[in-house]
């Protein structure tokens, strides 16, 4: 066992029973402080942890860290030094927040500048994205997905039992949790006319998804393994590939999507380290037919993590609309990232991989509105009275996801995005 995941730990720092933060967890991200700066910060129960000031003020002695290594728009180079030292960091966070150590507790000077609430500080981008890979693992969706548009009796194509199949899409476009975007336009064809039609999307769609941020880069012509794919997972975030189902119906044929996905994507603003996750790993999928040897892993790689998503709708109250779990995944992480390196294609720290919408075998289990009103033909009521079919303008999505286990929270935060009118052209 890692030493800070411990369940027997306790923090000194109040942390409610049902805070995402636990002392187990100890995530990273970049805040914005009054002066403007980003700063790396890390989270105990409803406050963020300056890392920069902790720093200065001499409580990572002994850790070899750059002087100012945490004072930095993105965690990318932090995250560059290696899981040796960002382990160590994780790790001493844990020593000063135990509630058996009284260093940290006992220098109340110290306190105000160290500890903020998370609702009075603005979180960035926690990293600089220079690549990023969608992928379609999810055996529920992508069976629910060729059920609605192809053969029922045949929904998976023949290629998707052998490879986790993926595409490249957007990087410039992700954006962290609470911002806000245009209804998106593009071309369409609807059913009942010869010649596509220019227009904002009629279709606007979620997809519950998480994605893995790379630790560790590779040159061209390496590749990973699953046995050690591990090591070049920093950790995860919740990731939300909002979709133009409308649009990528007419435009995907024959490369994939491209203007139904590259508007906008949201991610939570904190990293959960896959350390943090490795106390709620599951037995995967028993994938048939047999995987190729390079696909193949040993252990428990799938994650116990618990997902759902709401939709607020303007000026309304949140309604809950599916629960899922990345467990459903049928391609792992590990997988997933040997596959996209098996033909030496380098990767770099801070290139992220969703998973792909992540939908369990039950209805209230499917992370689009897509399956979960089947194409529109079983709209959903929300609390105010109002139906959705797709996503409207003035709705806020929310999807949340945590851990648990053994008393034990690990959660990743709120990833949540808001849909403005289209901006006419």
């Amino acid at each position: 066992m890692i030493d800070c995941n411990n369940p027997q730990i306790k923090s000194w720092k109040y942390v409610s029973a049902d805070s995402d933060f636990s002392i187990q967890n100890l995530p990273f991200g970049i805040y914005i402080d009054v002066s403007g700066k980003k700063i790396a910060c890390s989270a105990i129960g409803d406050e963020i942890i300056d890392l920069a000031i902790l720093h200065q003020l001499g409580y990572f002695n002994g850790i070899q860290l750059p002087e100012k290594i945490f004072q930095s728009e993105f965690l990318n180079n932090f995250i560059a030094l290696g899981k040796s030292l960002t382990r160590s960091v994780r790790q001493r966070l844990s020593d000063l927040l135990n509630e058996n150590n009284d260093v940290l507790k006992k220098a109340t000077e110290h306190h105000s500048s160290i500890f903020k609430k998370q609702t009075e500080v603005v979180m960035s981008l926690p990293v600089q994205i220079g690549d990023y890979t969608d992928f379609y693992s999810s055996i529920d969706h992508a069976t629910n997905v060729g059920k609605m548009f192809r053969d029922p009796q045949n929904a998976l194509l023949p290629n998707w039992k052998h490879l986790p199949v993926g595409y490249h899409g957007r990087a410039s476009s992700i954006c962290v949790s609470g911002h806000q975007f245009h209804r998106p336009k593009g071309q369409t064809k609807p059913a009942d006319v010869e010649q596509p039609v220019y227009g904002p999307t009629r279709l606007l769609d979620f997809e519950l998804e998480t994605a893995f941020i790379i630790g560790k880069k590779t040159s061209m012509g390496e590749s990973v393994s699953t046995e050690n794919a591990s090591d070049y997972i920093f950790g995860m975030v919740l990731f939300n590939d909002w979709s133009a189902r409308d649009i990528q119906t007419w435009e995907y044929v024959p490369l994939g999507p491209f203007l139904a996905k590259n508007f906008a994507s949201t991610i939570s603003p904190w990293i959960i380290t896959l350390d943090a996750l490795e106390t709620f790993r599951v037995p995967g999928y028993n994938q048939d037919p047999k995987v190729l040897r390079y696909l193949q892993y040993e252990g428990e790689k799938n994650i116990d993590i618990r997902l759902e998503v709401a939709i607020q709708p303007q000026n309304g109250i949140e309604t809950h609309i599916c629960t899922s779990n990345y467990k459903y995944m049928y391609w792992t992480m590990e997988q997933q990232l040997a596959h996209h390196t098996v033909n030496g294609c380098n990767i770099n720290v801070g290139d992220m991989m969703a998973s792909g919408t992540i939908s369990g075998p039950e209805p209230n289990e499917y992370g689009s509105m897509l399956e979960l009103t089947w194409r529109g033909t079983k709209p959903l009521t929300l609390k105010d009275g109002s139906e959705r079919k797709f996503i409207n303008d003035g709705d806020t999505v929310i999807i949340r996801g945590h851990c648990e286990r053994n008393g034990v929270r690990v959660g990743f935060g709120e990833c949540k995005a808001t849909v403005l009118p289209v901006i006419n052209s």
